[in-house]
């Protein structure tokens, strides 16, 4: 994936490279702000329409999870596509995108 390529050449000008367990800390981090961001834009979930997230927000998040996948050698393509063919696989067999669980 072009993206995670980015990402791994910018952490690896820029001397941030950590370990797994770190990337994994960050990605929560990053996605906590965008909840909180939710959380905070519908008065606590009062007003569902009201849900707001700004673009940097989800930027950093995919950021973090495209960094996360270099750490872990994890190709992020190869990995998109296996998840959009578990969740087609579950749709054809029970009209439905959840696991069940």
């Amino acid at each position: 994936m072009e993206e995670q390529d980015r990402v791994a050449a910018f952490v690896a000008e820029h001397g941030l490279e950590t370990d797994l367990a770190y990337r994994v800390l960050d990605l929560k981090s990053e996605v906590g702000e965008i909840a909180k961001e939710v959380t905070t834009s519908t008065d606590y979930g009062s007003d569902p329409d009201a849900a707001a997230v700004a673009p940097d927000e989800v930027g950093d998040a995919l950021f973090a999870l495209l960094a996360l996948a270099e750490a872990a050698g994890i190709d992020a393509d190869e990995a998109l596509a296996a998840s959009v063919s578990k969740y087609e696989a579950r749709i054809d067999a029970s009209g439905d995108a959840g696991s069940g669980r």
